[in-house]
Formats: C-alpha cells, sequence, structure tokens
C-alpha cells in the first residue's frame, strides 16, 4: 500500500530537496496514475485537482490501512491524482521538507498526521497561503495551521476505553505504565493526559499506580526494547497500556516468549490482525481500536469539500463522505470518525484489518 512517487522533473526546487526527494521517490507509488508536478505554485485548477496524504511515517501497518481508505476515498469523491508522501522515522520536524515540496507541486490538499503539532505550523501556513487546504487526521497539527482535523474518536473516550480494560484485567489494583509512540504525538499524548486525570479522579482505580512513561517512538525494534526494560525497572508491574499500533505488537511480542506472559497485562490500541496470534496464544486478553480505513477515507471527503468550496471548517458546517454519509465539523475544526470497538477471543476472527 506504500506507494512509489513518479519523479516530477522539476527544476526549480532548491537544492537541498533533491536528496530527499530521490529518497521519497523509493517509497511512494502515485495513485490513479498520479501526474508529477506541474512546476506552478499555484494549485491545479477544478477538474485537475491534486490530494497528498503525509503520514506520521511510512512502512507502519496501521498507516498502510489508514492510507488505503484514503486512495479510495480520494478516488470517489473525485481527485484527479492522490499520492502519499513522508519521512521513514516519525521525528519532530521529518515531514517539513515534504509539505515544502507539496507547496511548491501546487497540491489543492494536503492530508497530515502530525508528528509534532508545532514543528510544522509554519510549512503548513505557507501551503495554506500558496491556496492548499490542509486537513489534519489521526494526530492533529496546531489548530492555527490546519482547516479540519479528522479524529478517530473523542479523544477522552479512546483514553477511558483503554484505562478500563488495563483495570479489568488487573483486577482494580496494581502498577502499571504507558508504552506509548512518539514523546511529542499529539494523539498519544491527549490521550495520555486523559488516563491519568481518570486515574487520580475515579475512585474505581485508587489502587492503581502509573509507575512509567516511555516511548518506543513507533519503531518495532524500540517498543520491543522498552517494554523488556519497563519490566527490568518494575518486577512488581502488573500491566501495560500501549496507545499505539507498533507499540502493542512489539510488546505482545516480547510478553508472548517470556516469564510474564499471562502474568502481566496488555492492552491498548491495536490492529487484530496483528494481534490475532497474541490473543489466540493468551498474551492479550481484549484491546481497542476504530476502523483505521475510514479516518483517511473521511479526510479525502473533507478535503474535496474544502477545495470545492462547499464548506470552509467551521463549526456547524456539514459534508457527505461517500457511504459513511454526512459529516458534521464541532467545535475547533473537528470531525469525528466513529467509536472503537473491543477485539477478544470472541471476536477477532470477524475482522480483517
Amino acid at each position: 500500500m506504500m506507494l512509489n512517487r513518479k519523479s516530477t522533473g522539476q527544476t526549480g526546487r532548491l537544492a537541498g530537496m533533491v536528496a530527499i526527494a530521490a529518497a521519497a521517490a523509493l517509497a511512494l507509488t502515485a495513485c490513479n496514475g498520479g501526474s508529477g508536478s506541474d512546476g506552478g505554485s499555484s494549485p491545479a485548477a477544478e477538474g485537475d485537482q491534486k490530494i497528498t496524504f503525509i503520514p506520521k511515517q511510512l512502512n507502519n501497518p496501521y498507516t498502510d490501512v489508514v492510507l488505503g481508505g484514503g486512495k479510495k476515498g480520494a478516488t470517489e469523491a473525485g481527485f484527479a491524482s492522490s499520492q502519499v508522501v513522508g519521512p521513514l522515522e516519525a521525528s519532530a520536524s521529518s515531514q517539513v521538507s515534504f509539505i515544502n515540496a507539496e507547496t511548491q507541486a501546487g497540491t489543492n490538499v494536503i492530508v497530515i498526521a502530525a508528528n509534532d503539532p508545532d514543528a510544522v505550523c509554519t510549512a503548513l501556513g505557507e501551503a495554506r497561503s500558496a491556496g492548499a487546504k490542509i486537513v489534519a487526521f489521526d494526530s492533529d497539527a496546531n489548530p492555527d495551521c490546519r482547516d479540519v482535523f479528522i479524529s478517530q474518536v473523542v479523544a477522552k473516550e479512546v483514553a477511558l476505553i483503554q484505562t478500563k480494560l488495563i483495570s479489568e484485567q488487573i483486577g482494580g489494583s496494581g502498577e502499571i505504565a504507558i508504552l506509548s509512540a512518539t514523546a511529542n504525538a499529539t494523539n498519544q499524548n491527549e490521550w495520555i493526559k486523559f488516563m491519568e486525570e481518570e486515574l487520580a479522579s475515579n475512585p474505581d482505580y485508587k489502587d492503581i499506580k502509573l509507575v512509567a512513561k516511555v516511548y518506543g517512538d513507533d519503531n518495532d525494534t524500540k517498543s520491543f526494547q522498552e517494554a523488556q526494560g519497563l519490566m527490568q525497572a518494575h518486577p512488581n508491574l502488573k500491566g501495560i497500556i500501549s496507545p499505539t499500533t507498533v507499540g502493542i505488537a512489539a510488546t505482545a511480542r516480547y510478553l508472548s516468549t517470556s516469564e510474564y506472559k499471562g502474568k502481566v497485562a496488555l492492552t491498548g490500541l491495536g490492529l487484530p490482525n496483528e494481534m490475532r496470534p497474541f490473543v489466540k496464544d493468551g498474551t492479550v486478553k481484549e484491546f481497542a481500536l476504530w476502523d483505521p480505513a475510514q479516518l483517511g477515507y473521511v479526510a479525502a471527503f473533507a478535503g474535496k469539500a474544502l477545495t470545492d468550496g462547499t464548506m470552509t471548517g467551521a463549526e456547524g458546517d456539514t459534508f457527505t463522505a461517500g457511504e459513511l454519509g454526512e459529516r458534521k465539523v464541532e467545535k475547533g475544526g473537528l470531525v469525528i470518525v466513529g467509536p472503537p470497538t473491543v477485539f477478544n477471543a470472541e471476536n477477532i476472527d470477524k475482522y480483517d484489518f
């Protein structure tokens, strides 16, 4: 699902962009026969509208599912071409060069999952000044730098369901830890904030103690090592919440072959196809997630509505997201996709993503 962007042949870019563009070309695929840049600085005319998705990082299984939905949505919404560009590492500023390249190319809609809400802000502002519409999805950018944010679900609901699951699995008491993605990830930090508030204020959780927060940077190897480190540093640990699909899969892999299997509970946000073997072998009892493809799908339709001028992203605006129906823009430019699903041994075989 990671795509291979055709060379634009554009000679007007800064020399410093050459190496980045060459590296990106190996990781991208032009959708719908994607055309290269027209060399202009203004967005393409209606009928030749282009949309570009910039995920946190390429080659991430969760991202692949999101982008698959984005490709489908872009086609159905009527974009002439769609493409994916982005970094291989989810660092704070790694997306900036890709945003700048899309501004130069005159891309109509940039859809971005921000690694850092502020690090991308200046570049997104320049893209907007050039006429592009900015749709944040999955992980928000600073609201001043985008038009709308397509969110999985209400952030607090994501936090509460993970807190509830870990409490049930450890019997309501004991030490727990959180293994997150990057330290600056907007969505992760918002969920963690709500988790901490819930643990501190809900009397049902008074006997649960959060002893550590660590970051695997959405890297499989580092996440595995962080999980291992948690057990070494906290031998009385009873549970781990990993609100990242890379982190929960890596942690499950570690626990499944360790002495802690069946003794340390693991929950969080995971892909059913990745987590199925760990549910089947008893490493994981329950975890949650929404349908990631819907994020990309709704984001594409939001971008089309913005660039067509049928909505501005103001509170109360509505747009139709294809087969998912009408969506409403909430306060702060927020658009909610749908509620999370809890997966366990009884239902996990019903899902394929």
